[in-house]
Protein backbone atom coordinates (compact mmCIF):
# COMPACT_ATOMS: atom_id res chain seq x y z
CA UNK A 1 0.00 0.00 0.00
CA UNK A 2 1.32 3.46 -0.88
CA UNK A 3 1.89 5.61 2.48
CA UNK A 4 1.32 8.76 0.36
CA UNK A 5 -2.41 7.32 -0.51
CA UNK A 6 -2.47 6.41 3.65
CA UNK A 7 -1.68 9.63 4.61
CA UNK A 8 -3.49 11.80 2.41
CA UNK A 9 -6.83 9.33 3.42
CA UNK A 10 -5.96 9.94 7.12
CA UNK A 11 -5.93 13.77 6.48
CA UNK A 12 -8.74 13.48 4.57
CA UNK A 13 -10.61 11.66 7.69
CA UNK A 14 -9.26 14.37 9.96
CA UNK A 15 -10.39 17.07 7.43
CA UNK A 16 -13.92 15.44 7.42
CA UNK A 17 -13.94 15.49 11.28
CA UNK A 18 -12.91 19.22 11.50
CA UNK A 19 -15.70 20.12 9.35
CA UNK A 20 -18.94 18.09 10.88
CA UNK A 21 -17.89 19.09 14.23
CA UNK A 22 -17.28 22.83 13.07
CA UNK A 23 -14.13 22.59 15.12
CA UNK A 24 -11.96 24.11 12.15
CA UNK A 25 -13.41 27.84 13.27
CA UNK A 26 -11.83 27.65 17.00
CA UNK A 27 -8.58 29.05 17.67
CA UNK A 28 -5.83 26.59 18.15
CA UNK A 29 -6.19 26.68 22.03
CA UNK A 30 -9.64 26.11 21.61
CA UNK A 31 -9.38 22.94 18.98
CA UNK A 32 -6.96 21.94 21.66
CA UNK A 33 -9.26 21.98 24.78
CA UNK A 34 -12.23 20.12 22.22
CA UNK A 35 -9.72 17.68 20.88
CA UNK A 36 -9.24 16.39 24.31
CA UNK A 37 -12.42 16.56 25.37
CA UNK A 38 -13.53 14.65 22.54
CA UNK A 39 -10.96 12.05 22.95
CA UNK A 40 -11.17 12.00 26.86
CA UNK A 41 -15.02 11.46 26.15
CA UNK A 42 -15.03 8.73 23.63
CA UNK A 43 -12.43 6.86 25.45
CA UNK A 44 -14.54 6.95 28.64
CA UNK A 45 -17.61 5.26 26.09
CA UNK A 46 -15.48 2.47 25.09
CA UNK A 47 -14.02 1.50 28.23
CA UNK A 48 -17.64 1.48 29.71
CA UNK A 49 -18.76 -0.39 27.02
CA UNK A 50 -16.14 -2.85 27.15
CA UNK A 51 -16.76 -3.09 30.75
CA UNK A 52 -20.32 -3.63 31.33
CA UNK A 53 -21.95 -4.83 27.98
CA UNK A 54 -20.45 -8.24 28.49
CA UNK A 55 -22.15 -8.15 32.16
CA UNK A 56 -25.19 -7.35 30.35
CA UNK A 57 -25.67 -9.73 27.86
CA UNK A 58 -24.47 -12.68 30.16
CA UNK A 59 -27.54 -11.51 33.08
CA UNK A 60 -29.70 -11.01 29.49
CA UNK A 61 -28.76 -14.59 28.16
CA UNK A 62 -29.37 -15.94 31.50
CA UNK A 63 -32.32 -14.45 32.27
CA UNK A 64 -33.68 -15.68 28.76
CA UNK A 65 -33.04 -18.76 29.35
CA UNK A 66 -35.21 -19.07 32.34
CA UNK A 67 -37.52 -17.65 31.08
CA UNK A 68 -37.90 -20.35 27.68
CA UNK A 69 -37.54 -23.18 30.56
CA UNK A 70 -33.52 -24.37 30.05
CA UNK A 71 -32.69 -25.73 33.41
CA UNK A 72 -29.75 -23.91 35.26
CA UNK A 73 -26.29 -24.91 35.83
CA UNK A 74 -26.11 -25.36 39.37
CA UNK A 75 -29.63 -28.35 39.16
CA UNK A 76 -27.96 -31.16 37.64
Amino acid sequence: MDVKRVKDYIYWLYYQYLLVTCSYVLEPWEQSMFHTITVTVVAMVVYTAYVFVPIHVRLALEFFSQIFGAQPDSAV
